[in-house]
């Protein structure tokens, strides 16, 4: 019998050194920004809740203005109420 002839493998082990820079910029980049998408969405998490706080306080005051002059309209430039057409307003006891 012939001897066989021991296959040599070539295929490479690693990349060059300039794909790999270039593999782990981009990777390192892609990191970045998705840490920055998550700083992100944190604050407009916290800015939400903030706005939530806010809107109920706004409620408050209506309460409180409805028990003092009833269903109106206030111009929040200059403090002037506007009553209804029927030129009654309905207040809340």
């Amino acid at each position: 019998m012939a001897k066989k002839e021991e296959l040599v493998d070539l295929k490479p082990e690693k990349v060059t050194p300039s794909q790999l820079e270039k593999i782990q910029t981009i990777v390192s980049n892609i990191n970045k920004a998705q840490m920055e998408i998550g700083r992100l969405e944190t604050s407009k998490h916290m800015i939400s809740h903030q706005v939530v706080s806010m809107q109920d306080e706004l409620r408050k005051i209506q309460d409180e203005l409805e028990k003092d002059y009833g269903t109106v309209n206030v111009n929040i430039e200059d403090g002037t109420i506007q009553y209804p057409e029927d030129g009654e307003a309905n207040k809340k006891d």
